[in-house]
């Protein structure tokens, strides 16, 4: 019981130490914490009290440094001002002078002015006097002579024209002959390259073909019974058969000379086949048909490859296969289209044009001559037809239709060729002309002659090369003579179509006879 008493008041003590301890404690914490505070209050105003005297002092000083910054630009402003002020006032001083010049040069120049002005009255005054000088000295002059003015000035102005016209007659006889000098030397020139790099042979057809026959019993075979095998021939073929005394020969008769090639060779391998009727001759012939037409096509390629020339339609190359067959004043139009393919592609190499376009226009020209036996038209409108169906460039149609001058050329090509055509057609043994025609041109070189005023005599001499005009030198004078000369050469260049050129030659000719008695 004892214990439980001590323990209790144990307790008690414990409780009551422990309540004393924690309030002795707590009132020595609050006056700790409150010295605590007074101290970092009384720190911080001191801080306060410093950071304020501080900024006081720094306000200060930018103060002044601004006012010091303030009067150093002042200072600069003012020195400015002045400078500026300083030139204002040296301008001003040069305006004035300036001012002062100008008034002086206006006053001069008025003072001029007024000279100038009194001078040109008596200038005016002067010439007034001159003029009435001149219509008196005029007067003078028309009662003197006999003249008017007007009358005087038509006969200076006839006088001017004649001498003129004669002057410009001499200028244009002087530089037509420096231009043909120039022109025929380079012509010439680009000629004989031309015809010197390509040389053909001269070829001539006809219109008969003569086969031979192994014996004259072969003939009475290709009569046949009551005629009927040479009229199945001459049938199927369109040619005449003309079996005459001739020993061991038949003669097939055709213009067209593709229908005498086939009859040529329908002929022949019936001859040596031995089986000569109407059924078998019909058999060969439409072999030989088969054969021309593959030949014909060989034709056409191994021309258009051995001109170096591409791109050609199949159905093209037929047809210029078929100008092999055909002539033209017995010139082969295959073999005359070749050459001028060469001359104009030597031509347009000299010239710097091009060269296998040229070729292509040359080969083409005459193309409508192929198939001209079939459809209707010049070989010209057939030719520009062809060449516009197979897609040719436009030079090459310009080409096809200006190469006879029926139309404008409109490229140097298209010249080239009609130029190459001409070479081609106008070579001695080319073609072979018809007396007719020969006549024909003759009479009409002498009609353009003749038909010009003060013309005596027109004479065509060597072949139509060249024309000798005589004119009557009582009405033309030697000026006269050269511009008839012109006109001649252009009359013939309108109106006539011929191969080559023709020299013209005007002869004005004096003569003084008497006789002696």
């Amino acid at each position: 019981m004892n214990d439980m008493l001590i323990s209790i008041l144990l307790v008690v003590v414990g409780l009551v130490l422990g309540l004393v301890a924690s309030y002795v404690i707590s009132y020595f914490r609050k006056s700790l914490v409150s010295k605590t505070a007074d101290n970092m209050i009384n720190q911080a105003k001191k801080e306060i009290e410093k950071l304020k005297r501080d900024a006081a002092i720094e306000q200060k000083e930018e103060a002044h440094k601004i006012k010091m910054d303030l009067d150093k630009e002042i200072r600069e402003k003012k020195d400015e001002l002045k400078e500026s002020e300083n030139r204002l006032l040296q301008r001003e001083a040069s305006i004035d002078k300036r001012d002062e010049m100008l008034q002086k040069r206006d006053a001069a120049l008025d003072e001029r002015e007024d000279k100038l002005s009194e001078k040109q009255e008596e200038i005016q005054s002067e010439k007034s006097k001159v003029e009435e000088i001149r219509k008196e000295q005029l007067e003078l002059l028309q009662k003197i002579s006999g003249f008017s003015k007007d009358k005087a000035r038509d006969l200076v102005m006839s006088k001017v024209k004649e001498d003129m016209t004669k002057e410009i007659s001499e200028y244009i006889r002087e530089a037509e002959n420096e231009a043909k000098l120039v022109a025929d030397k380079k012509a010439r020139e680009l000629i004989v390259t031309s015809m010197q790099k390509y040389a053909a042979d001269i070829a001539s057809d006809q219109t008969v073909t003569v086969v031979d026959l192994p014996n004259d019993e072969m003939k009475g075979r290709i009569i046949g019974r009551e005629g009927r095998n040479i009229r199945t021939i001459e049938a199927i073929t369109g040619v005449d058969l003309i079996i005459d005394d001739t020993p061991e020969a038949v003669v097939l008769s055709s213009f067209d000379p593709l229908r005498r090639e086939i009859a040529r060779v329908t002929l022949e391998s019936l001859i040596k086949d031995g089986r000569i009727h109407p059924t078998r001759i019909e058999e060969i012939y439409d072999k030989v048909c088969k054969d021309m037409k593959q030949k014909i096509i060989e034709y056409g390629q191994e021309t258009v490859m051995g001109l170096g020339l591409t791109k050609f339609s199949p159905e093209l190359v037929e047809i210029i296969g078929k100008l092999h067959f055909r002539t033209s004043y017995g010139q082969n139009a295959l073999q005359h289209s070749k050459e001028v393919a060469e001359l104009s592609g030597i031509l347009a190499g000299e010239m710097g044009e091009n060269v296998n376009l040229a070729k292509r226009a040359g080969l083409l020209h005459d193309i409508g001559k192929a198939i001209d036996h079939e459809v209707e038209g010049s070989h010209v409108d057939i030719g520009v037809d062809i060449a516009k169906k197979y897609h040719e460039n436009e030079t090459v149609i310009n080409a096809i239709a200006s190469h006879h001058g029926d139309t404008q050329a409109t490229s140097v090509i298209s010249v080239i060729v009609a130029i190459a055509d001409a070479l081609s057609a106008s070579r001695p043994g080319a073609r072979n002309d018809s007396l007719e025609n020969y006549i024909n041109r003759l009479s009409q070189l002498e009609e353009i002659g003749n038909a010009i005023k003060g013309v005596d005599k027109t004479y065509a001499v060597q072949a139509g090369r060249e024309l000798r005009v005589v004119v009557k030198p009582e009405e033309v004078d030697d000026l006269e003579a050269h511009r008839i000369a012109r006109e001649v050469k252009e009359k013939i260049e309108a109106n006539m179509k011929y191969p080559g050129t023709i020299k013209i030659t005007v002869v004005r000719e004096t003569r003084a006879v008497e006789e002696a008695k």
